[in-house]
């Protein structure tokens, strides 16, 4: 097994700063939330537990779109994610208020065949993708550690037993 002893100085200078870090695993934390979320809340029927969890889903989705960057497919559905799901729910009549205090524009025009035949399928799709992608990048890490041992975790995950700072 992979200990601070083995890791190399260049495994140790590769170290993720404390920002990207504490940013990637937000972003995670609220991917992960918000994608939860969205598979609990559509099959309940209307009731102020569903348009609560519509609305979580919409605060964290927004969330997940400010802090995003762009990198490759990852980011590039950070997103689209949040905004087809904005769009849809835009096309449909729903605004999106920002953790109940800050009302965000429909930025499509109102159509609700549209949004329902088109931006609804589209929103769930990407976000099966984005789940996917989530996965397969859980796989890699896991490749890199534990097959390739190039000590990514130590560098990635900030409470990792073997994490030192070089």
């Amino acid at each position: 097994m992979d200990d601070a002893r083995t890791a190399s100085a260049a495994d140790l200078a590769a170290s993720y700063g404390t920002v990207a870090v504490a940013m990637h695993w937000l972003l995670a934390l609220l991917i992960v939330c918000t994608f939860l979320i969205g598979l609990s809340m559509v099959d309940l029927p209307l009731s102020p537990q569903r348009l609560r969890l519509f609305n979580w889903h919409k605060w964290l989705g927004v969330g997940v779109l400010v802090l995003s960057a762009a990198h490759l497919v990852f980011y590039a559905l950070f997103f689209l994610v949040p905004l087809l799901g904005w769009a849809f729910t835009s096309a449909i009549g729903v605004p999106v208020v920002w953790f109940g205090v800050l009302p965000l524009p429909d930025f499509v025009p109102r159509d609700k065949p549209f949004g329902e035949e088109v931006l609804a399928p589209l929103h769930q799709a990407s976000s099966y993708l984005l789940a996917a992608i989530v996965c397969v990048h859980v796989a890699a890490a896991f490749k890199h550690q534990f097959v390739d041992g190039d000590h990514l975790m130590a560098r990635m995950w900030p409470w990792w037993p073997t994490r030192r700072r070089a």
